[in-house]
């Protein structure tokens, strides 16, 4: 990050005080997000905003970037009215239809002010926080203050206490990963660096600050989704991300996610499952899992319409004890091989671009193939809805192991393995 050493007075002024316009880190945390198909607005949820760029309901990768390119503009400086006319041309040139706030001008005023003016606030912030952390200005002014800046008709009244009572805490206190603002829908409250707290200024968060509402999943005062520090998290791997939130997504709408965000992230995935599993071998623990890979839109299809078969989510899961022997020897028999470590460091490619994949009319599990010629290939088998948890559910690798493609060809004659692609 740049320092303070050559900025010009208004550079360094932008930097201490957080006057309201546009700056280039603002535009270039806008520019490094990845376009996200999502259904619903809290499909992308708090820090992987910081990653990717979703508006609420638009999934196709044209109307996703027309839209893209007019918040792009907005941030840059372009009105709202100037917004809502390139919104307005998007939606008529991908044909969307059905978007909360169409058939009505105030509803249409009400969507396009939100997506405008939530995205502005939060690349603003995101731009500020990178600012903040300048090593420079940390040096001469380690502390923020909390600035209150809420509608003066309908204020805040946790954010009006925070400004009013001169919050002034360490920059790295815990506070700020949760309550750097916004602090919710059209809040416009900013934090300010400061050498340190003025005579009479509050030096603690009040009492609860981090206690959660059951209803927002958010600390008093924060909106729905909003507790999050907007720049925080934007080195953060875009995988991991995704990962955390596909075991969430109904499968289709997963699935669709992958599949547009694959020719780009599909070596970060390779590389992080590569790591994991060293880390694995190096140290064995128990109950770890990792997402490993994601059914493809096409297999969600074909279940749903010869099986009756819908997954709660896309997302495929492998469990640690898997790897290490006890669980994989429970399905080997004599016509099969366990796994090597350099096996299953195939296990992303597998799933991603499999020679075949067979529904197991058995078991009603899916087996993922690789063959290898007349050697032994790769076969993986998944089951759906495998739980992980009392409350999540995901598909889950649950056994691995190499095999003739002789014998897969007999299941297939004997009709034990439906072909699906």
């Amino acid at each position: 990050m740049a320092t303070n050493m050559g900025k010009t007075p208004a550079e360094l002024t932008l930097a201490l005080d957080g006057a309201r316009q546009q700056f280039q880190q603002q535009i270039d945390f806008f520019k490094g997000k990845l376009n996200l198909p999502t259904e619903r607005w809290d499909d992308l949820w708090q820090a992987a905003h910081d990653r990717a760029f979703m508006v609420a309901g638009a999934q196709k990768a044209d109307l996703l970037n027309d839209l893209r390119a007019a918040v792009g503009k907005s941030i840059s400086g372009q009105s709202i009215g100037e917004f809502r006319k390139d919104f307005a041309a998007a939606v008529a040139k991908s044909g969307w239809m059905g978007w909360t706030g169409e058939g009505s001008k105030a509803a249409e005023a009400w969507r396009t002010r939100v997506i405008y003016q939530t995205n502005i606030a939060s690349s603003y912030a995101a731009g500020r926080w990178a600012q903040l952390h300048d090593p420079d200005l940390l040096k001469v002014r380690p502390y923020w203050r909390y600035i209150h800046a809420d509608g003066v008709l309908s204020p805040r009244p946790q954010h009006k206490a925070w400004g009013d009572s001169g919050l002034t805490l360490p920059h790295d206190h815990p506070f700020w990963l949760t309550h750097f603002p916004p602090n919710g829908w059209g809040c416009g409250c900013r934090v300010q660096a400061v050498r340190g707290p003025k005579p009479g200024d509050a030096t603690e968060p009040p009492a609860g600050w981090d206690t959660v509402d059951a209803k927002t999943g958010a600390p008093p005062g924060i909106d729905k989704g909003w507790a999050y520090a907007p720049g925080a998290s934007a080195k953060r791997p875009m995988q991991q991300l995704i990962d955390d939130k596909l075991i969430k997504l109904d499968a289709p709408i997963g699935a669709a996610m992958w599949e547009v965000l694959q020719p780009l992230l599909g070596m970060e995935r390779q590389l992080a499952w590569w790591e994991t599993l060293d880390g694995w071998l190096a140290t064995p623990q128990t109950g770890r899992s990792a997402v490993v890979g994601v059914i493809a839109p096409k297999l969600l299809l074909w279940l749903e319409k010869e099986k009756g078969i819908t997954p709660k989510n896309a997302a495929i899961g492998l469990q640690e004890g898997l790897i290490r022997g006890t669980k994989q020897a429970r399905h080997i028999t004599k016509t099969q091989d366990g796994l090597l470590p350099e096996d299953w460091r195939q296990m992303t490619a597998v799933l991603q671009d499999p020679e075949a994949v067979y529904f197991d009319t058995r078991t009603g599990k899916l087996a993922y193939v690789v063959s290898a010629g007349d050697a032994a290939g790769i076969k993986l088998s998944v089951e759906f809805d495998y739980r992980i948890s009392k409350t999540e559910r995901m598909a889950m690798v649950v056994s691995g192991f190499r095999q003739s493609s002789k014998i897969i060809d007999e299941l297939v004659r004997g009709g034990l393995y439906e072909p699906m692609q």
